[in-house]
């Protein structure tokens, strides 16, 4: 099988693969602050019987200390992630708090074709646009105790300026809004790191219970933007 180019070296290749019975996406979304990266950190070190496959999304923001290119994101100049988004590449691309976030489609059909649950945090905006495409996707939105709370966890990271912060906090309060889009809300609460993800690992378990046979499609795109197999 053909594998992806995530150097920025140039375009990536996509395999032609089915998604097997059962593998599931999971997208795991809520605004900046409500400790995403840290549930996913902590869905990492738990084994599970089926495998999890946790993708790696494309961002043309600036690395923060201790993020590492190709873990955490695959960190692009704005002209690569721009030539990847024209050949089609990306499953969605979405611009958030002025940067741009991407999501690589040949990550996710070589993970759903191996039977893997795919793993993807994104933010509200792509989650939809995920949603849309690709309709069995399973949604889980992450929401905080309260909204003070996730204030106080945007200006505890102390990772944005002033004016930066202010826009994450105003945007946060229009994404709580939209968490009746998804299918399962999961409140974490302060301190119940644990509790989180045994929530969402029983979500998971619950769906494939419900869906064996389910097939999750995610279809690869030429450049002009139509459907190949």
């Amino acid at each position: 099988m053909t594998e992806p180019r995530l150097d920025g070296a140039g375009p990536m290749r996509l395999p032609s693969s089915d998604p097997a019975p059962g593998a599931l996406l999971v997208i795991i979304s809520g605004p900046s602050g409500v400790g995403k990266d840290t549930i996913i950190d902590a869905l990492r070190r738990r084994r599970h019987d089926r495998d999890y496959h946790y993708v790696v999304t494309c961002t043309t923001r600036s690395m923060r200390p201790g993020e590492v290119d190709g873990v955490d994101y695959h960190f692009l100049d704005r002209v690569t992630f721009d030539s990847w988004r024209e050949a089609g590449e990306l499953l969605e691309a979405n611009e958030v708090h002025g940067n741009w976030y991407g999501t690589p489609r040949a990550q996710l059909r070589e993970a759903l074709a191996a039977g893997k649950d795919v793993i993807l945090k994104i933010d509200v905006q792509g989650a939809q646009v995920v949603k849309e495409k690709i309709p069995d996707a399973l949604l889980i939105f992450i929401v905080p105790p309260s909204l003070e709370d996730l204030f106080h966890r945007l200006r505890s990271r102390a990772t944005e300026t002033a004016d930066q912060l202010e826009i994450r906090q105003r945007n946060a309060a229009i994404e709580l809004a939209r968490q009746h889009d998804y299918d399962y809300v999961v409140t974490n609460e302060t301190g119940q790191l644990e509790r989180t993800v045994d929530t969402i690992d029983e979500i998971i378990g619950r769906e494939h219970a419900l869906h064996p046979d389910r097939r999750v499609e995610v279809y690869s795109r030429s450049p002009d933007g139509s459907p190949t197999a």
